[in-house]
Order: structure tokens, then C-alpha cells, then sequence
């Protein structure tokens, strides 16, 4: 077969890690269908050992996952291991993510141990692994800052106790790309030839990708990274980016991945809209203005040839020429064919559901376009029950007319009607949901609005976050009405304050505390 390198796609784990991105379990399922579908080859689901919760979850993703490795992620502790070892032991292909640090600041500081006692845990938790599970990953936290020596002497002894996979983190973006050559190549010399290597890139410095493809240069087989590039931080390499670049650019590497290109854009979409994290207008490959031209040499040069200014097709990661394309007349088996051309495997049971919604909208916008039917989907997504949610919201403004808003919540198996002003309908309309909920604490830390399409019958997107309690939640929804948007995104944050209240209960409740922490290094 073709030399390819492997897509270890970490969005469920690091990517979660980024502030305020924190994923229901249905939401993560969402995301592990797609990912499997796009045919990455690894998708890293999770930290088991960080609560039950989060084990649970894990082993809900492998569920779901049908040709894709799932792997999890642990320390080189017993607990750590077995219990990773519980989330994916029924997985189709389950792989152990075992890590430890060797760098010099992380070994004083961090874990207080000696060099030599680093190795025993290396020893100890690489070999268990190895018992457990046929395909386990050793990785050497905080890598591009160890001693080289040191780092190819754990990396060693990591085969040596059965590792199949070697990775190289850049835990904190610190590398350059001909460093992370010198790194990756060294330690690609120093063990079996049938030991992959893979690069993890943080984006610190801006070179996640840059370094990523250094490593691959290298004789790296393997890259880990997030859809959009998210994680801690200024995030981790984006798959997106290294997938294309391999694809554009084969006449230098001679490589590819196994990753459907096509379904880049859709990937993107999703995990923008269950996460909150916009993606940047001008973002590589799969941003609004990835592929617009408008100074005019370009056009000309477009015009007259593609490939003058355009070294992709739109099409080659998911952007569509004729994105109007239903309408009110149209049936329920257009509405199911275009959504399996966008990338959607939808089940003939939600059917009715979306096609409802669909319906809806037409009625109030004369013209549908693609963006309006991710929408639609993302909003149906979520098949969990909530404990809150928005029956109606009413509301009155004007320019010499106090603002007021009448809201009315499902809380659980009772109704709740309440009535507040403020300083605009969308204000109005929030405090009126604080006074329903008795969430008067909450505090709306961040609201961005934004138009799906154009015209002024699109769909308004909102995103916003609140903080209560010292946890952060994001919500958000769509509608042609940006009140009723924004109502629907408050209360779909309070849902998400509720999930992550309880996350954080497990995570209390943990035999080992702190796990988080532990868990973002690699």
C-alpha cells in the first residue's frame, strides 16, 4: 500500500479541554460518528479515569464506532490503566494511551521523581498495558523540552515493554520545525521499524501543522490533532490542515491519509457548533473566505483559469457550488437525500422530527439554503432529555417603550412562567428565563450573533456562555428570530451548567483527584 500516515483525531479528548467546550455524551457520540465516517484512523475518546461519568462516556463512543481505533487515555498508574482498559475493551479496535513526563521541569516539579524512577513507571505501566491490549501508545509528556538522551532511552524501553506506537508530545507549542526533525528522527533511528511514530503538536507558537509535517518528514507515521485545530490553549494541530496539505502537496511528501477529504468542512461545521468555537473567517481550508477571491487580479485570473489563484477545489473539502437548493414544496425524501449529500447519515425514525422543523422554517423563510440545514440538524442533535426547556418566550420594545418578556420553562415535570424587563428584548427575555429557572446568579459572560445566510429572513445563530458557581457552560441555537434565539441559547446553556455541575460531582467523588490537571499534559 501507499506510504500513508495515520490521523489520531484527539477532538473528544484535548480538544474538549478547551475553555468552555465541555461535551454532553450525545454530543461526543455526534462527533465520533462523523469522525468514523471520515475515516480517521484513531479517535482518542476520553479520560476514563477521571470519573465514572467519563469512563461511561467512553465506552458509549466505542459503542458507536465501527472501523476506527478508539483509544483512552491514562497515566501509568494500575487504576488509570485498568480503567481504561474497562472503557475500550469492547471497542471494534481498542487502543491504551499510556503517557508519562520526562522532561527535567515536569519530573522535579511535577511528579517528584528521579529519572531512573520514571523509567520503572514507564516499565511498569507500558508492560501492563501490553497485557491487556495488543495496540498501546506510550507517550513522553512534555517531550521537546527532555533530554534527548533521556527521551530516546524511555522511548526504548517503551518498545522494548511493548508499546506500538511512540509519541512525541510538544505538550506546551514550544519546538520549531527543524528541531522537531532533529527529535522525531532521532528517535525514529533508535527503535524497531515496526514501531509507528506520531507527532502531537500545541499551537503556542503558531507551528502545530508546520511541526506536524517536520515530524512526517521525519519518518513520523502518525498525527494527532483536532477538527478546527481547538484545544488547550492556543489549541492543537489542526486535522483539517495537515490532511490537505499531504493531499496538495503529495508531489513533495509521496504521502496521504486514509481521511475523506470531502467531509472536511461538514466536521468542521459540527464541532464549531456543539463546542461554540467559532471558526475565524480566514481559516485555512475549511474557513468563510477559504476560497473567496475579491481583488480584482484575482478574479480576472480566476475567470479565465481556477488554478491561478486556487490551489484546492472548494469542493475537495465539502464546499458546495449550489448551496440553494430546497424549498416549502420540497418532499421528505429531497430533504433525507440532501442530507446524506452534506455529509448526514440520518436514521428514517428522525425523519419526521427534522422534516417538521424543516417545514417550520420554511414558513418562515422563502429561500433554504445548506448552512440553514446543518442547522436544523445541529438543533435536533441532542436526543437527551433536558431538565430545562423553553416552551415560549413573548416579548414586547420599542423606542419609547420598555422592554418586557414573558418566558415559560419546562423545569423538569413543572411549568414555570415568569415576566422581566431590561435594557432590550434580548435582555428582557433573559432575566424573564433567570426569574423561571430561580437561576438569578447566573451571570451571561459572553453573546455572539451571527446570520447563518444572507437576507433578512436568515437564521440568526447565537452563542453564549454563562458562568454560575465558578463553572463556565456555553449555549446556543438557532432561529429566524434573534430573541427567541437567544432565549433558547440561555436555556440551553443552564442545561449544560446542569451536566457540567454533575461532571464536576464525579470528578469530586474520584478516588484520585486532580485528574483533569493530569490529564492535559500529553
Amino acid at each position: 500500500m501507499e506510504d500513508y500516515v495515520r490521523i489520531f483525531d484527539t477532538t473528544l479528548r484535548d480538544g474538549e479541554q478547551s475553555p468552555g467546550a465541555t461535551m454532553t455524551a450525545s454530543e461526543k457520540l455526534r462527533i465520533a460518528r462523523k469522525l468514523d465516517r471520515m475515516n480517521v484512523d484513531v479517535i482518542e475518546a476520553g479520560f476514563p479515569a477521571a470519573s465514572p461519568g467519563e469512563l461511561k462516556s467512553v465506552q458509549q463512543v466505542c459503542e458507536v464506532v465501527q472501523q476506527a481505533q478508539v483509544a483512552a487515555l491514562c497515566r501509568t498508574r494500575e487504576g488509570d490503566i485498568r480503567k481504561s482498559w474497562e472503557a475500550v475493551k469492547d471497542a471494534v479496535n481498542p487502543r491504551i494511551h499510556v503517557f508519562i513526563a520526562t522532561s527535567d521541569i515536569h519530573m522535579e516539579h511535577k511528579l517528584c521523581m528521579t529519572r531512573e524512577q520514571v523509567l520503572e513507571q514507564i516499565r511498569f505501566g507500558v508492560s501492563l498495558c501490553r497485557e491487556l491490549c495488543d495496540n498501546v501508545e506510550f507517550s513522553a509528556e512534555d517531550a521537546t523540552r527532555s533530554d534527548l538522551g533521556f527521551l530516546t532511552e524511555a522511548f526504548v524501553l517503551a518498545a522494548e515493554c511493548g508499546a506500538t506506537t511512540l509519541n512525541v508530545p510538544d505538550t506546551v507549542g514550544y519546538t520549531m520545525p527543524a528541531e522537531y526533525f532533529t527529535i522525531t528522527k532521532t528517535i525514529v533511528q533508535a527503535v524497531p521499524d515496526n514501531v509507528i511514530i506520531s507527532a502531537h503538536c500545541h499551537n503556542d507558537l503558531g507551528l502545530a501543522v508546520a511541526n506536524s509535517l517536520s515530524a512526517i518528514a521525519a519518518g513520523a507515521r502518525q498525527v494527532e490533532g483536532c477538527i478546527n485545530g481547538i484545544g488547550e490553549r492556543a489549541g492543537n494541530a489542526a486535522i483539517e490542515e495537515v490532511v490537505m496539505a499531504l493531499r496538495t502537496r503529495h508531489d513533495l511528501t509521496g504521502i496521504r491519509t486514509r481521511v475523506d477529504n470531502t467531509q472536511l468542512l461538514n466536521a468542521s461545521r459540527l464541532v464549531s457548533e456543539i463546542t461554540g468555537l467559532d471558526v475565524q473567517r480566514n481559516k485555512a481550508i475549511v474557513g468563510r473566505n477559504a476560497f473567496a477571491h475579491e481583488a480584482g487580479i484575482h478574479q480576472h485570473g480566476m475567470l479565465k483559469q481556477r488554478e491561478t489563484y486556487e490551489i484546492m477545489h472548494p469542493e475537495d473539502v465539502g464546499f458546495s457550488d449550489t448551496s440553494l437548493v430546497l424549498g416549502k414544496h420540497s418532499g421528505k425524501h429531497a430533504l433525507k437525500s440532501r442530507f446524506s449529500e452534506l455529509g448526514y447519515d440520518v436514521d428514517e425514525a428522525d425523519m419526521p422530527a427534522l422534516f417538521d422543523r424543516f417545514k417550520a422554517l420554511c414558513d418562515r423563510k422563502k429561500e433554504i439554503y445548506d448552512e440553514d440545514l446543518h442547522a436544523i440538524i445541529e438543533a435536533a442533535g441532542d436526543n437527551a432529555e433536558p431538565w430545562y426547556r423553553l416552551e415560549q418566550v413573548e416579548f414586547s420594545s420599542g423606542t419609547n417603550v420598555e422592554s418586557r418578556a414573558v418566558a415559560t420553562v419546562r423545569c423538569g415535570d413543572r411549568t414555570a412562567v415568569a415576566d422581566a424587563t431590561g435594557d432590550g428584548p434580548v435582555n428582557a427575555a433573559i432575566e424573564a428565563i433567570k426569574k423561571a429557572t430561580a437561576a438569578e446568579g447566573t451571570e451571561l459572560v459572553d453573546y455572539r450573533l451571527a446570520a447563518i445566510t444572507g437576507g433578512s429572513d436568515a437564521q440568526g445563530r447565537v452563542h453564549l456562555r454563562i458562568e454560575r458557581e465558578g463553572i463556565v457552560a456555553r449555549g446556543n441555537d438557532t432561529h429566524t428570530d434573534v430573541v427567541i434565539a437567544s432565549a433558547g441559547a440561555f436555556v440551553d446553556a443552564l442545561n449544560n451548567f446542569i451536566f457540567q455541575q454533575e461532571r464536576a460531582r464525579q470528578r469530586a467523588g474520584a478516588p484520585e483527584p486532580n485528574l483533569r490537571d493530569a490529564g492535559t499534559g500529553v
